[in-house]
């Protein structure tokens, strides 16, 4: 049975185009590790340099919001506290994909949600006005960075990003959020 069980979940990732999947704590040595690996895959499928840069960075802004901001977490000591997280990378009709998901705190969520619908709404000019705009100004509530984090994904994102939120309990939701280079 245990064969037959990796056997079909290897199977789901093939036919949904999944060439990397990562479920687990992330931390900086694993992003650096699964990045190499997604380097070197995309140059052995020869995808285009400029299309391999951005879904590097992609990859790179996506197992970070995990790291920063995922609700799943071991707790924290004087070192370390390690954030769970799920990452696929991929292809689809011809594009690259980069999806991440993790635990967020419920009050989080329209937020967030509000956020993202706005970034999404922008074109090319728009997302660059509101990149300079939000670099200028002062740290979002709850961001624990310059807060461009999603519209630096929008930029690269020439295929278009989706996210959805999904309610795990009453203080959580699992939010995912897929971009397509």
């Amino acid at each position: 049975m245990l064969a037959a069980n990796m056997l079909k979940f290897k199977k789901y990732l093939q036919d949904n185009g999944i060439l990397f999947c990562y479920c687990g704590y992330m931390t900086e040595d694993i992003l650096m590790g699964i990045g190499s690996a997604m380097k070197k895959k995309l140059e052995i499928d020869d995808v285009d340099r400029k299309t391999g840069k951005a879904a590097f960075s992609v990859f790179v802004e996506q197992v970070q919001n995990v790291i920063r901001y995922s609700a799943e977490a071991e707790p924290e000591n004087e070192d370390v506290q390690l954030k769970f997280g799920l990452l696929t990378v991929g292809q689809e009709e011809g594009k690259v994909f980069i999806s991440c998901g993790n635990v967020i705190l419920s009050h989080d969520v329209e937020r967030l949600k509000n956020s993202l619908e706005n970034i999404k709404s922008l074109d090319k000019k728009g997302l660059k006005a509101l990149w300079k705009e939000t670099l200028k100004g002062e740290t979002p509530e709850g961001s624990k960075g310059a807060g461009v984090g999603f519209i630096d994904i929008a930029r690269r994102a020439k295929g278009g990003m989706e996210f959805d939120f999904t309610e795990v309990d009453e203080d959580n939701y699992f939010f995912t959020l897929k971009a397509y280079i």
